[in-house]
């Protein structure tokens, strides 16, 4: 039998994981002995393997007893290509919540949904479900090809978005794990019933070009090893960056001609954003432009990329195992030409492509075919029911009674897809009782573009906290740009509770990475559009010092900023130098209270004034510390004072 191991590196041994995957028998073992056994939780060998399957085993750290064993319980992870969730799906999502889990559902940056809370005894029922509901969880983790995600938004009448989606479903099905373990294991051996696979995928994935196939195994193009590490795969149409595709292993971008029909792709590659801190031989990275590929060549080149990793990325050291760190060593030529061996031609030029903007599509808009689609924003992918916000029920009761197929976005929201324009109205009514905002004018910009990660308590890669977070720094960053009269100005912040980078934090215009036990990195400097690796800046910031760090940063923006500029843009262009030379003499300038007239009639059609009052910092403190405790704003408490004392003036 040939394996799918690398080329032998002289002196240096496979990791541990390589020999767990080899003696796995094709995601096997041991997992399939282990369900079996009436214990809460799986062996370290059984972990890896269980990850194929779509599954973490995590701890509550929240309720860790000294001398007691933990509270172990299980992420799972779906797999829907595009973001894609038919109701049926989300319906059985929503009940597997609340019956087995912590009664939410979490939308992923990969586009698909996390449960947490499960317990061992409940893992196989959960799964066998999902499956039965037209879901997997099959290559949501581990060292395969992960979700392949693509724009989430449904235009009906661009063509180009419907091969975006189609080739997304197609290379998802291309490289999925072709072992029958995970039905023997979580359906007792039953297929599940699926669409029927479309024949050109079939083809290309038996066709033996140039040692991309592998003989005499049960995974023809992953081998017993499978993948040296993770591998993402996202497909997109020319100028959307909805799907951050700068980060990915591998992206495809739709071309098609002036009559809307598909010709070929470009093709990026080598994006990744996962680090280690203190490893400086570990980075994040954006993606090359490789080469283009007409359409009828698809398949072979993304199998050539695969085999590329595959037989070359190091199995030695799993830091170093991604794709970025092959053509980072190799360079972009040389790694090419390794590419054109397996496909066994020469490739194309790549192709010129329009500048690419972030999107996030929330909202109500209309499709293309008559009916509409809504963008819902969902606070860091969390769905849940929290006492007069009950996002969870709304979302069941409009799937359950509007039968609507979901999009998931890369962004942790929601999409309504195919809504008729007569239940418009009746859907709108459901959100407005259960305190859903669809405006989203109506969100606070700050928040409206941030992400986190979960974090602690569950992930056990976790420093601290970042979902559970993110709230308060938010609130922090509003406070000190109000402070220092910028109260206008938004950027995308995005928080990880470690240097893995789930949320994406290298490409945010400020990101921050947990570094100790509430303390973060902070890097700076990435474009709104996600389209520039930010760089770090701090290496570690507790979380009690961020708006004193934040506030001289905010001050050399505002006065030294062109016109338009964002913050990302802004810190990229000045270089860390200058911040810091500016933060090095900066002296603290009078704190501010925004106080506005009364609104303007809709009619005026007039943005509303504002005006700022200074206070030095000893009666800012005073008057922040007593709106708090009274639950108003500082602006409501300030015009109160002034309010009062003018009455009481002779």
């Amino acid at each position: 039998m040939v394996k799918s191991a690398p080329p032998p590196i002289v002196s240096r041994k496979p990791s541990k994981v390589e020999g767990i995957k080899e003696n796995s028998n094709f995601l096997r073992e041991p997992v399939a002995t282990q369900i079996l056994e009436d214990t809460t939780h799986f062996s370290e060998d059984a972990i890896q393997i269980l990850k194929f399957h779509g599954s973490y085993q995590q701890d509550n750290r929240d309720n860790r007893v000294k001398g007691q064993e933990k509270d172990y319980q299980f992420m799972l992870r779906t797999k829907n290509p595009g973001g894609f969730v038919p109701p049926q799906l989300y319906l059985a999502l929503d009940k597997l919540a609340d019956e087995y889990g912590n009664h939410t559902l979490r939308a992923t940056t990969r586009q698909g949904f996390q449960l947490h809370g499960i317990l061992k005894k409940n893992l196989k029922t959960a799964i066998a479900t999902i499956i039965k509901n037209l879901g997997s969880t099959l290559g949501a983790c581990g060292d395969i090809n992960r979700n392949v995600m693509a724009p989430p938004v449904p235009f009906k009448n661009r063509s180009d978005y419907q091969y975006a989606w189609e080739y997304a479903q197609n290379i998802a099905d291309l490289l999925s794990p072709q072992t029958g373990a995970y039905y023997e294991i979580w359906l007792d051996g039953e297929k599940a019933i699926s669409g029927e696979e479309n024949p050109e995928v079939k083809a290309a994935r038996q066709r033996n070009d140039n040692g991309t196939v592998i003989h005499d195994t049960e995974e023809p193009l992953y081998g017993t090893h499978y993948m040296p590490r993770k591998f993402k795969v996202c497909v997109t149409v020319p100028g959307d960056n909805s799907i951050d595709l700068y980060s990915q292993d591998l992206t495809l971008v739709v071309n098609t001609n002036n009559q809307g029909q598909l010709e070929g792709f470009n093709i990026f590659a080598g994006g990744g954003l996962g680090r280690t801190h203190n490893k400086e031989e570990t980075f994040a990275r954006l993606a090359d432009p490789i080469c283009y590929v007409a359409k009828e060549d698809v398949y072979d080149l993304v199998k050539a990329i695969v085999a590329t990793q595959r037989d070359y990325g190091d199995r030695t050291d799993r830091r170093h195992a991604r794709l970025k760190y092959l053509i980072n060593d190799w360079g972009v030529d040389k790694f090419r030409a390794k590419v054109e061996e397996y496909f066994g031609k020469p490739v194309a030029p790549f192709q010129p492509l329009p500048e690419f903007k972030y999107e996030d599509f929330l909202g109500w808009h209309e499709q293309g075919d008559g009916k509409l689609f809504l963008g819902i924003s969902v606070d860091n992918g969390r769905v849940k029911d929290e006492g007069s916000f009950q996002l969870k029920t709304a979302l069941r009761e409009i799937v359950e009674q509007f039968n609507l197929p979901i999009r998931l976005t890369p962004h942790q929201n929601l999409i309504f897809c195919d809504i008729e324009p007569d239940n418009k109205q009746a859907i709108q009514a459901i959100l407005d009782r259960c305190g859903v905002v669809s405006d989203p004018g109506k969100i606070e910009p700050l928040v409206r573009y941030a992400m986190a990660c979960p974090a602690l308590p569950t992930c056990g890669l976790a420093i601290t906290e970042s979902e559970r977070a993110i709230p308060g720094i938010l609130e922090l960053i509003r406070t000190v740009l109000d402070k220092v009269g910028l109260q206008d100005e938004h950027f995308v912040v995005r928080m990880t509770g470690c240097p893995n980078g789930c949320a994406r934090p290298y490409m945010a215009e400020l990101g921050f990475v947990g570094s100790a036990p509430e303390s973060y990195q902070v890097w700076l400097g990435g474009s709104p559009d996600q389209t520039r690796l930010a760089q770090p800046y701090i290496e570690r910031l507790h979380h009690n010092d961020i708006e004193s760090f934040l506030e001289p940063i905010f001050v050399y923006f505002k006065k030294t900023r062109k016109s338009g500029e964002g913050f990302g843009d802004f810190c990229d262009r000045v270089g860390f130098d200058a911040i810091r030379e500016f933060v090095a003499q900066y002296q603290p300038e009078p704190a501010t209270v925004t106080i506005e007239p009364e609104p303007l009639t809709v009619a005026t059609k007039s943005r509303r004034a504002r005006y700022r009052v200074s206070l030095h910092d000893d009666l800012y403190n005073k008057v922040k510390a007593t709106a708090a405790s009274q639950g108003k704003s500082m602006t409501d408490l300030v015009k109160e004072a002034l309010e009062s004392y003018f009455q009481n003036l002779p």
